[in-house]
């Protein structure tokens, strides 16, 4: 024990430290924030994609035209798409496009009469059917691009594939990381059919 002693004060007091030792203490960390930016680079990266994406079809949608044989849905899919450069899989993205009455009204779930007062609806209770589809909704958003004039909200959720295992442990789950992006905009007056 004491020979250990005395070879841990040799080492402190001596003045030329090994690089390589110094290097092995000092990797891990930096390969850590190395990867930590690219991650966190690519997550903003996408995210801005996504807005933009969202931005430019709720520009185009907001006009109610018609794009070649395309619908106004098919076109608004496609802008994302085209914006999100390929980083967003489109085909496992959840993208809902919702019509609602008003701005307030975004998010919104159907009133209803809540029997038992535990703050959430239950089979059985009393509701006021707002979209007219027969059963209580969360969101009484209308899945569509809206006609003219109404007030749409453009939504994307995307899980985004880590790049790395090393920051699978301290973002995100299972190795995917969601991302989301949201805009809601009120339709453009046209008149229908000659838009």
């Amino acid at each position: 024990m004491r020979r250990l002693i005395r070879f841990l004060k040799r080492l402190r007091d001596r003045e030329d430290g090994s690089p390589a030792a110094e290097f092995a203490f000092v990797a891990p960390i930096m390969i850590l924030l190395v990867v930590g930016t690219i991650e966190f680079g690519m997550i903003m990266f996408v995210t801005i994609l996504m807005e933009s994406g969202l931005r430019d079809a709720a520009r185009y949608g907001i006009t109610g035209s018609e794009f070649g044989k395309m619908s106004r849905m098919e076109r608004i899919v496609e802008i994302i798409n085209d914006r999100t450069l390929g980083l967003v899989d489109i085909s496992e993205a959840d993208i809902q496009i919702l019509v609602y009455p008003d701005f307030g009204q975004i998010g919104d779930g159907e009133d209803f009469v809540d029997g038992n007062g535990n703050g959430t609806y239950d089979a059985g209770e009393t509701f006021t059917d707002a979209n007219g589809n027969g059963t209580w909704d969360a969101d009484i958003g209308q899945s569509g691009p809206g006609a003219s004039g109404q007030v749409v909200l453009y939504r994307i959720k995307y899980a985004w594939n880590l790049l790395t295992p090393l920051a699978a442990p301290l973002i995100g789950e299972n190795g995917k990381f969601t991302l989301s992006a949201s805009i809601a905009v009120r339709n453009e007056p046209w008149t229908e059919g000659g838009a």
